[in-house]
C-alpha cells in the first residue's frame, strides 16, 4: 500500500537562476509557438483560405466560412483543456507541456502541405477542418500549462513580471506570424501568394517546433507541484487517497487541515471570477487580431499589408506594454489594474473605430496599434498570473485551463463570425465596437468581485475564493 503520509510543506523547492530562466524561456518559447500556429492560421483564414478552401461562394460569405473554420479549433481546445489539464494536476506540469508541444507543431506543419479545394474538392476543407482539431487538441492546455509553470516557478514579489513573460509570447508569436505575412504580402504576386506561398509560415514553424520540444525535455518540475502536500513520489492522490489520509492517525494538526482545505472547499466560484477575467482580453484579441484583419482588407478595401502591418506595430509595442503592466500589477495589485484597462479600453472602442474607418491609413494603424495592447496585451498580461492565482494547486492546471478555453469558445472563437455577420447585416462598423466594450464590462465587473491575489502562496490547496 502507498504510504500518503508526508511533512507540511514549508514554501515551494528551491529553484536556481538557470532553472527559473530555462522555465521562462520555455513558457515564452511554447506560448509563442501556440499563438504564431493560430495567429498564422487567423490571417491565413483573414486573407486567402476563403480563395483557396471555399472559392465557390461570395467574398462575405467566404468570410464567414473561413472565420468559422478558425472557429472550430476552440471547440478541441476546450477537450484539450480538460484532457491535458487533469494530466496535468495529476502527474506535474512538465510531461504535458512536451506532449501539447508536439501536436501543436506536427498539425500546425501539415496544413502548410494541405492540398487545396482545387486539387480535390470539399475533402480540402474538411482536412483543414481535422487539423485545426488536432492543433486545437494540443493548444487548449498549452498556454495554460505554461502559465501555471511559469507563475508556480516565480518568485513571489516578482510574480506579475515573470509570469507576463508567458504574455510576452503571445505577443512574440503574434508578431512572428504577422511579419511573415506582411513579408509575404510584400513580395509576392497575388497568384504566387495563392499557389505556394501561403504554404511557407506553416512550414518553417517546425523548426521551432523541435526547438522548444529539446528545451522542455530538459526542463525540472514545477516547484509548487513538488510541495503539494497531497502529492506522493510524484503523483497526486486522488480523491479516495486523501479522504484515506485524512483518516490515518499519523497525520499532525496543520498537514490534516492543508489536505481537508483542498478537497472540502465548494468549488465554483473562482472558476467563474475567473471566466469573468477572461472575457474581456479573449473577446477583444478575437475581434482586433482576427476579424478586423479580414474586415479592413474585405470591407474597407484597404491594402491586404496594412492591417497586418499594425499588428506587427502593434506586437512590437507590447514587448514594453506587458513587462510594463507586470510590474504595475506587482506594485498596485491585480484588481486595480484590471479595472483601469477595462475603463480604458471601453472608452475608446467607439474612438477607435473611427479611426480604423476615417480613410487614413495612418489613423488606421494607430487605432489598430492602441487597442490591440490596451485591451489586448495589457489584459493578457495580469491574466497570466491572477488565473494562476485564483486556483489552488490542486486543480490549477485544470481549471485555469477550462476558464481560458470556454472564455475563448464564447468570446475569441465565436466573435468572429457574430461580428462578421453583424456587420454584414448592418452595413456598419457600430456592432464591432459595441461587441468591444461588452466584453471590457464582463471583466470589469469580475474584477470588481475578484479578491486581490497578489503575493498569494500558490502551494495551497484550495481556491482564493
Amino acid at each position: 500500500m502507498t504510504d500518503t503520509t508526508r511533512t507540511e510543506p514549508t514554501g515551494p523547492a528551491t529553484r536556481t537562476t538557470r532553472d527559473l530562466t530555462k522555465a521562462a524561456v520555455s513558457g515564452w518559447l511554447g506560448t509563442a509557438m501556440e499563438f504564431m500556429d493560430f495567429q498564422l492560421y487567423s490571417l491565413a483564414a483573414a486573407i486567402v483560405f476563403n480563395k483557396i478552401f471555399f472559392p465557390d461562394v461570395s467574398p462575405a460569405i467566404g468570410l464567414i466560412a473561413a472565420m468559422a473554420t478558425y472557429g472550430v479549433g476552440y471547440v478541441a481546445r476546450l477537450a484539450g483543456a480538460v484532457y491535458f489539464g487533469r494530466m496535468g494536476d495529476r502527474i506535474g506540469r512538465k510531461k504535458v507541456l512536451f506532449l501539447t508541444i508536439l501536436l501543436m507543431g506536427a498539425s500546425t506543419t501539415l496544413i502548410g502541405a494541405l492540398p487545396t479545394y482545387a486539387s480535390i474538392g470539399i475533402l480540402a476543407p474538411i482536412l483543414l477542418v481535422a487539423l485545426r482539431l488536432i492543433q486545437g487538441f494540443g493548444a487548449g492546455a498549452e498556454i495554460a500549462g505554461a502559465t501555471v509553470m511559469l507563475a508556480e516557478y516565480a518568485p513571489t514579489k516578482r510574480r506579475g513580471l515573470v509570469s507576463s513573460l508567458v504574455s510576452l509570447g503571445t505577443n512574440s508569436g503574434t508578431l512572428a506570424a504577422s511579419g511573415l505575412w506582411a513579408i509575404l504580402l510584400a513580395v509576392l504576386s497575388e497568384e504566387q501568394l495563392l499557389s505556394w506561398g501561403w504554404r511557407l509560415p506553416f512550414l518553417l514553424s517546425f523548426l521551432l517546433m523541435i526547438f522548444a520540444v529539446w528545451l522542455r525535455r530538459n526542463l525540472k518540475e514545477s516547484p509548487v507541484f513538488e510541495e503539494r502536500a497531497d502529492v506522493v513520489d510524484g503523483v497526486a492522490m486522488s480523491r479516495d487517497e486523501v479522504e484515506t489520509a485524512l483518516n490515518d492517525s499519523s497525520l499532525d494538526g496543520k498537514q490534516e487541515s492543508v489536505l481537508e482545505a483542498g478537497i472540502r472547499q465548494r468549488k465554483g466560484k473562482a472558476f467563474f471570477l475567473a471566466l469573468g477575467l477572461r472575457f474581456g482580453q479573449a473577446g477583444n484579441s478575437g475581434l482586433i487580431q482576427t476579424f478586423l484583419v479580414g474586415y479592413i482588407a474585405t470591407t474597407l478595401h484597404a491594402e491586404r499589408s496594412v492591417p497586418t502591418d499594425a499588428i506587427v506595430y502593434g506586437s512590437l509595442l507590447g514587448f514594453v506594454t506587458v513587462p510594463l503592466v507586470g510590474m504595475l500589477g506587482d506594485r498596485f495589485g491585480r484588481r486595480p489594474m484590471y479595472i483601469v484597462l477595462t475603463l480604458l479600453t471601453m472608452a475608446f472602442a467607439f474612438p477607435m473605430m473611427l479611426l480604423i474607418t476615417s480613410d487614413s491609413t495612418s489613423a488606421l494603424m494607430l487605432g489598430m496599434v492602441l487597442g490591440l495592447n490596451v485591451g489586448v496585451l495589457g489584459l493578457f498580461s495580469l491574466e497570466s498570473v491572477t488565473m494562476a492565482e485564483l486556483f489552488g494547486s490542486r486543480t490549477r492546471f485544470t481549471q485555469l485551463a477550462l476558464a481560458k478555453e470556454i472564455g475563448g469558445i464564447l468570446a475569441t472563437a465565436i466573435g468572429p463570425v457574430v461580428a462578421a455577420t453583424l456587420t454584414a447585416v448592418t452595413g456598419s462598423w457600430w456592432p464591432i465596437a459595441a461587441m468591444l466594450v461588452v466584453y471590457s464590462l464582463i471583466t470589469l465587473v469580475s474584477a470588481f468581485l475578484a479578491p486581490e491575489t497578489r503575493g498569494r502562496d500558490l502551494v495551497r490547496l484550495e481556491d482564493a475564493a
